[in-house]
């Protein structure tokens, strides 16, 4: 099968190549997937270039994320079939055989049914977003009923899946954002409510919005901890999914005074239990209809390296990799 693989970390287009490998086989407790797309998200590119992670140890198929067909199924699989469209998850975290290529071989927990009113685009955008979304809001959509969700980075990946999951919860979203493109991408996402987070006077407009904020989901502590103390109150739960280049410093009289806890959510150290719960719930939204594909960026398998650096830059949407 053709493959992308790199054997060290280091700049994309110095350690990626395309190469014809020998197509797995499942093992035990293992599907193989006709891979349709190929998601890309940050994590993807971190771990290639050795800014998270280690070295792998040999080759390495990359990417967490994608959709596709079940193709054979391993030893002991009772409830995946071939010819079953399913989507993918951190298919590549402690396996070789991520979903940059032909055909991944994963372990059939991290597949997830893909119904048929679902598009493959929309498959290959869920995995590691949907789910860190998902367990970011809690894990359960029914502690969600009638709260009020912040979301930082409303058009992001992330953003986008836990505005469209805690709506589906029945919360009230409200979410920040720095320009009128990435308003819009929110408010199609259904956020009931979006901010500039560069206009001065946002804390106060969110403050007249909402009496209280129940849950912020947060992409950038450093950046946003003082909007999100000031529209913070006793129960608060900020949740913190991504790092940044300099650890920011945390007020602790502040938080002491909002009554707010601080969480930080790193989905490959997640209990196997809470993302299966995260996935459920993910799966249940999908199957009502209330999940949307961001705009989709294609890249053909022999640029995937320029499709990592498109993530590393920032594109707006999926990117997404073309096997």
């Amino acid at each position: 099968m053709r493959a992308a693989v790199y054997r060290r970390t280091g700049d994309a287009a110095d350690v990626l190549s395309i190469e014809e490998i020998e197509t797995p086989a499942p093992g035990p407790g293992q599907v193989r997937v006709r891979v349709s797309l190929s998601g890309v998200n940050p994590t993807d590119w971190k771990t290639r270039s050795g800014l998270t992670g280690s070295p792998p140890s040999g080759l390495q198929v990359p990417h967490h994320d994608g959709a596709g067909v079940v193709d054979a199924v391993g030893a002991g699989v009772t409830d995946r079939s071939v010819g079953q469209r399913v989507w993918c998850y951190l298919a590549a975290a402690g396996n070789p055989y991520g979903t940059a290529a032909e055909y991944c071989v994963v372990p059939a927990e991290r597949t997830v049914p893909l119904p048929d009113g679902a598009s493959d685009e929309l498959g290959a955008c869920l995995g590691v977003p949907a789910l860190t979304a998902a367990h970011c809001l809690g894990g359960r959509p029914g502690d969600l009923a009638e709260a009020t969700v912040l979301v930082a980075g409303g058009a992001g990946a992330v953003g986008h899946f836990a505005i469209e999951l805690a709506k589906h919860a029945g919360a009230r979203v409200l979410a920040t954002v720095s320009t009128e493109e990435k308003a819009a991408l929110a408010r199609a996402a259904g956020a009931d409510l979006v901010f500039s987070y560069r206009e001065p006077g946002a804390v106060e407009r969110i403050r007249s919005a909402a009496s209280r904020v129940d849950r912020i989901v947060e992409v950038a502590l450093g950046a946003n901890l003082d909007l999100d103390l000031a529209v913070s109150g006793y129960g608060t739960v900020i949740v913190v999914y991504a790092s940044e280049a300099s650890d920011p410093v945390v007020p602790t009289r502040r938080c002491m005074n909002a009554n707010a806890t601080l969480r930080y959510v790193l989905l490959y150290g997640v209990p196997a239990e809470e993302i299966a719960q995260a996935a459920a719930w993910t799966s249940a939204a999908l199957a009502q209809g209330a999940l949307s594909a961001l705009p989709i960026h294609r890249f053909p398998l022999e640029e995937v390296a320029a499709a990592q650096d498109a993530v590393e830059a920032g594109a707006l949407g999926k990117v997404v990799v073309v096997p």
